[in-house]
């Protein structure tokens, strides 16, 4: 009778769990030698570049039209953030890709999740929007531009665009990786259609949707420049367009630089909500 009744019991898949590590082991572990000696040759190497660099222009064997000394990039920070607006034009430019990239993942995800749930829709949606995808976005700014002038709507929609498909294909792709137990258990247990969506195939395809908004993370800001460049009234882009004019080198190093830390700043950040809030509702569910 006992065997019959451990027979009849029914195991129901969970997701592992992360394990929980000791408070304080992070700090202790990059304090260790090792860490540290990685840490050292890797300022190691920033110094000697910049030393190189340095040298090269200090001593003419490269004109500083062609390349800026790290004294040089240095030097316009002040001008830049008092005369140019550096900041204003930060924030505008990062407004573009916010917006672009919000929208991107909610019609996006919202696609991919009809697209992943439905074969006929994916069958029936996947010429148009595959179509779409191929379609270079390049060729397309100018139209944007007579369509909705140099002002921010124009930089919204191409980054839009450049997000958009990204987060269709890959929501597709996290849902038809999840495990068909999980779908078992779910009606098992009663789960209305909304809530396995909810607690169980998003979740579980979470990884493909956070892998998408960590590209978007880096190719936002990139999609928005570009559009500044090519037409704006104001933006980082648009810094760079008349540093570019007039062969300004020291300024161009310095705007990409401050592009570069951006962008390291924004993926942290989407690195931060992963960790924050995706892996706890995946887990959740």
């Amino acid at each position: 009778m006992a065997l019959d009744q451990a027979e009849a019991v029914v195991v129901r898949p969970t997701a592992p769990r992360p394990r929980k590590e000791p408070r304080g082991w992070r700090s202790r572990a990059a304090l260790s030698p090792k860490n540290l000696a990685i840490t050292a040759g890797q300022l190691a190497v920033v110094v000697i570049v910049l030393s190189i660099l340095q040298w090269l222009v200090d001593s003419g064997r490269v004109e500083s039209i062609y390349l800026a000394s790290p004294t040089q990039v240095l030097g316009v920070f002040p001008r830049l953030i008092t005369e140019e607006h550096l900041f204003g034009n930060l924030l505008i430019t990062l407004y573009e890709a916010v917006v672009g990239t919000a929208l991107a993942f909610v019609f996006g995800v919202a696609t991919g999740i009809y697209m992943g749930l439905s074969r006929t829709a994916e069958r029936f949606l996947n010429p148009f929007v595959g179509g779409a995808m191929a379609v270079p976005k390049v060729t397309i700014i100018p139209l944007l531009t007579l369509y909705l002038g140099v002002g921010v709507n124009h930089k919204i929609v191409i980054v839009f665009l450049f997000g958009y498909f990204l987060f269709v294909f890959n929501t597709i792709a996290g849902i038809k990786q999840v495990q068909e137990s999980h779908l078992k258990v779910a009606r098992a247990n009663g789960a209305s259609r909304w809530q396995t969506i909810v607690k169980v195939i998003l979740p579980s395809a979470s990884p493909s949707i956070v892998a998408a908004l960590r590209i978007e993370a880096g190719t936002a800001l990139v999609a928005a420049l570009f559009a500044e460049i090519i037409a704006s009234k104001a933006g980082l882009g648009n810094m760079l367009n008349r540093a570019i004019g007039v062969y300004d080198t020291a300024t161009l190093f310095a705007l990409v630089l401050s592009i570069t830390v951006f962008s390291v700043l924004i993926i942290a950040a989407v690195n931060l909500l992963e960790k924050k809030v995706f892996l706890r509702w995946k887990y959740a569910g």
